[in-house]
C-alpha cells in the first residue's frame, strides 16, 4: 500500500511505509485522570494532529460511568459497546488503536473481531501485579486473560525494553517497541520550589495507591524531609499514619515542574510500573532519581551516568542519589523525545482492512 504524501507541517520525517490519515484511539484512561497513560496518549495525539492527521480519542468521558472498585476517582464506562460501535463507524478510521484492557478496550476489540478489522494494542499497566498487590491473588490468571486480549491484535506496543523481554517470557507475541518522552520546555531546572522544609527534600510523585509501594519510601530513615505529590485512595490513610511527611496533593503544569526542581531527590519506590514518566520529568528538572533496579528505572537510568542510583536497598539509593550531577540529569532527559515517541506509534499502526507489513522490531 503506498504511503501518503508527507504532511507539510511535520517537524521530522514520518514513516516511509504506509501510515493512516484517520486514527482512532480507544482508551479507558483519559482526562480528567492524571497519570502516565493519559499524558502519553494526549501528547502523542497532539503531535499527530500537528502533522495534519485526524485523531479521534474515545475515552470514558463520552459514556455513562461508574467508579472503579477500590479506586473511586477512576471512572469506567458502563456497557459502552453499542455507542462505541457507532462512534467507530461514524469516524471511519484507517487505523484503530486499543490502548487499554478495560470496558472500552474490550468493546473496541469485540467490534474489530466482528468486522474482521486489524488493530494494535499497548501494554501500559501491570494489572497482574496490581491485582496481586491489592488482593494477594496469583497473577497467573490475569496474565492468561491479558495474553488472550492482546493476541487478537496485530501488535502490542511496549515502551520499556526490559518489559518487552519479560512479556515475551510470559508468552506474549507480536510485541512492538515504543518509547516515551518528556516536555523539556515545561520541565526545567528553574524555577525551583522552596519547600520551606529541612534539606535534603526527598520527593515522591505519583498515585497514592498500594500498588505504587509508597510506604517503602515513607518508612525510610532519611535525613531532611519527605514530600508527596499526588492523589489516590491511600492519601487520607497515609496522612494519618505519617504526620511528619508533607502531602502536597496533586500538582500539574508549572507547579509540578517547580516542585520537582525544588527537590533534592525523586524517590521512585514502585516495583510494578511499566515505565515511569515521573523519572524523566524529574531528570529534566535537574533532580536525580533513586529507585529499585526494576523495569522502568532500569530502562531510564541504567548506564546513564551520574543521574541517580538504583539499589535493592532504597535508602542506600536515596542517599547515593544526593551525590548526582544535576546538570547531567538534565542532559540525560534531553535524549527522550515525544516526537520520536509519536513517530514510532505511527509506524506501529496497521491498516484497519487489507494486508500490511508489520513494523520491524528494534
Amino acid at each position: 500500500m503506498p504511503a501518503h504524501p508527507q504532511p507539510s507541517n511535520a517537524a521530522a520525517p514520518l514513516p516511509g511505509r504506509w501510515f493512516p490519515r484517520r486514527i482512532m484511539i480507544v482508551t479507558d484512561a483519559w482526562e480528567p485522570q492524571v497519570n502516565g497513560v493519559v499524558r502519553t496518549l494526549r501528547t502523542v495525539a497532539g503531535l499527530l494532529r500537528g502533522w495534519d492527521l485526524q485523531v479521534e480519542v474515545v475515552g470514558p468521558d463520552r459514556f455513562r460511568t461508574i467508579p472503579c472498585p477500590t479506586y473511586g476517582s477512576i471512572r469506567l464506562a458502563v456497557l459502552p459497546g453499542r455507542w462505541l460501535n457507532r462512534l467507530i463507524e461514524a469516524f471511519g478510521p484507517e487505523a484503530l488503536h486499543v490502548a487499554t484492557e478495560g470496558p472500552l478496550g474490550v468493546s473496541a476489540r469485540r467490534w474489530a473481531l466482528a468486522n474482521s478489522a486489524h488493530f494494535t494494542t499497548a501494554y501500559h499497566t501491570r494489572f497482574p501485579e496490581y491485582l496481586q498487590a491489592r488482593t494477594g491473588l496469583s497473577p497467573n490468571l490475569a496474565y492468561a486473560l491479558l495474553r488472550r486480549f492482546h493476541a487478537a491484535g496485530s501488535g502490542m506496543m511496549v515502551a520499556a525494553a526490559s518489559l518487552r523481554r519479560e512479556l515475551a517470557a510470559h508468552g506474549f507475541c507480536n510485541i512492538l517497541p515504543w518509547s516515551r518522552g518528556v516536555d523539556l520546555e515545561l520541565f526545567r531546572p528553574a524555577p525551583r520550589w522552596d519547600w520551606a522544609m529541612p534539606r535534603p527534600v526527598f520527593l515522591y510523585v505519583g498515585r497514592v495507591a498500594v500498588e505504587k509501594n509508597i510506604e517503602a519510601f515513607l518508612g525510610l530513615d532519611l535525613p531532611g524531609s519527605k514530600a508527596v505529590v499526588g492523589d489516590g485512595p491511600q492519601l487520607d490513610e497515609l496522612r494519618r499514619r505519617h504526620p511528619r511527611v508533607h502531602f502536597a496533593g496533586p500538582l500539574q503544569g508549572a507547579a509540578l515542574a517547580s516542585a520537582y526542581a525544588g527537590a533534592d531527590v525523586l524517590v521512585f519506590p514502585s516495583l510494578t510500573d511499566t515505565f515511569g514518566l515521573v523519572l524523566l520529568e524529574a531528570l529534566a528538572c535537574g533532580t536525580p532519581v533513586a529507585a529499585y533496579p526494576v523495569t522502568g528505572p532500569i530502562d531510564v537510568l541504567d548506564g546513564a551516568g551520574n543521574v541517580g542510583a538504583l539499589d535493592a536497598d532504597l535508602r542506600a539509593a536515596s542517599l547515593r542519589a544526593l551525590q548526582a550531577d544535576r546538570a547531567a540529569c538534565r542532559g540525560h532527559a534531553e535524549g527522550f523525545s515525544w516526537q520520536v515517541c509519536a513517530e514510532r506509534f505511527l509506524a506501529n499502526l496497521v491498516p484497519l482492512k487489507g494486508e500490511f507489513q508489520p513494523a520491524a522490531e528494534e
